[in-house]
């Protein structure tokens, strides 16, 4: 059951994938097709009162143009640039290498660095991926941490928790902070406010420096920081700029912080995504259920119910838990599993949840509960799996 389900999300996603590609490309080429079209009829233009002009062929012309192209890809531009492959042009290419970014103005010529980069390349992004996913984890530590320190801080405003912050063993503060359940969303809200405040402040000091427009350089916060990376607008490209080192190291930290933020954003929102695929397998389940439902009553209409389902109500907590892993592990409202869900299923006091708390603010290990398994944000493959993971625990343990 669990494989066909993992199989019918697989499927799923995989048709809406595709079908939002087809309606992106069908945008796109409806935008900038006419454009292209322009630009073309203009070039041809521009290109025959050339030849004409200056009495080539257009054939010598094009080789011409051709070799220039050769020329460009090696890194040579009508404009004064500054050296690719000097020392802080090489660094700069190789932090586009291992941020998987690959603007593309700069790339190895040689065979070289070619062998080279295959293997450069494959422990640099390995490990940056890994940086990425510790810096979500930890980012996710945060946002919790200050998300339940508001809720508790409303609840003492409100007179419900000790404003001493002193933690009693009565099930009264255990109702009290029964509702808190920290939502995916506003983790989500707060990753893009962040993410927009770095490309906003980013733009800011390209827009002067490189003599952008402010517009281009939110596109190419985007484009860049989401490690997109198309290299038609490139940063730190003048041969000179004024506080040039200051400027440089600007850029690497924006471009860093950037990254950081729209990588965790992108982990976020494919959580969003899962759940809105099992809400829509779920509807469609629902749906087929119900028809079968009714076929089973009219075949079996003066069947006798067996007991066991009567008695079911009657089962332990613990094998409640696990038989209704399945519903309530797959919470698709987008809320993370309530303290009171929590005490319930895995019977820990107040005082082991602050010491679980402690432990993950301090780094030290931690062992994952087994209801944190099997919530909805369990679950997935690498990053997603950090993330799903993190924010099972900050649920629970913030």
């Amino acid at each position: 059951g669990r494989l066909n389900a993992d199989n019918a999300r697989f499927l799923l996603l995989a048709v809406l994938i595709v079908l939002y590609m087809l309606c992106g490309a069908a945008v796109f080429s409806a935008i900038e097709l006419p454009t292209e079209r322009e630009a073309k009829e203009r070039w041809e233009e521009r290109l025959e009162n050339f030849t004409r002009r200056h009495n080539l062929s257009r054939a010598e012309l094009r080789h011409f143009l051709r070799e220039y192209e050769e020329a460009s890809v090696a890194g040579i531009r009508v404009d004064d640039i500054r050296p690719r492959w000097d020392f802080t042009g090489a660094f700069y290419f190789v932090g586009t290498v291992v941020s998987t970014i690959g603007f593309g103005m700069t790339t190895p010529a040689t065979v070289g660095g070619k062998i080279f980069l295959i293997f450069y390349g494959l422990i640099g992004c390995a490990g940056t991926i890994l940086f990425f996913n510790l810096f979500l984890e930890r980012l996710i530590t945060v946002i919790a941490y200050v998300m339940k320190s508001c809720h508790e801080r409303q609840l003492r405003r409100k007179g419900v928790l000790p404003h001493n912050g002193r933690r009693g063993s009565g099930t009264s503060e255990v109702d009290s902070l029964a509702g808190w359940k920290p939502s995916v969303y506003y983790v989500m809200l707060i990753l893009c406010v962040a993410s927009l405040i770095i490309s906003c402040c980013a733009s800011a000091m390209y827009t002067p420096i490189e003599g952008w427009s402010y517009f281009d350089s939110l596109y190419f916060c985007f484009v860049a920081f989401s490690t997109i990376g198309f290299g038609d607008l490139v940063s730190s490209q003048n041969i000179k700029y004024e506080s040039q080192g200051l400027y440089r190291f600007g850029n690497f930290v924006f471009i860093l912080m950037g990254v950081c933020c729209i990588y965790s954003l992108f982990n976020v929102i494919s959580i969003v995504i899962k759940q809105s695929i099992n809400w829509i397998l779920k509807k469609l389940a629902c749906k087929c259920c119900h028809r079968c439902q009714r076929r089973l009553f009219r075949s079996r209409r003066n069947v006798v119910m067996p007991g066991n389902v009567r008695s079911r109500r009657n089962i332990s907590i613990e094998t409640d838990v696990v038989n209704e892993s399945d519903t309530d592990g797959r919470r698709l409202s987008g809320e993370m599993i309530s303290m009171k869900d929590f005490l319930a299923s895995n019977k820990v006091s107040l005082a082991i949840m602050q010491k679980q708390l402690s432990e993950t603010a301090n780094g030290y290990p931690r062992q994952m509960s087994s209801n944190s398994k099997q919530n909805g944000f369990s679950g997935g493959i690498g990053a997603l799996a950090i993330m799903n993971n993190r924010l099972a625990e900050t649920s629970v343990n913030r």
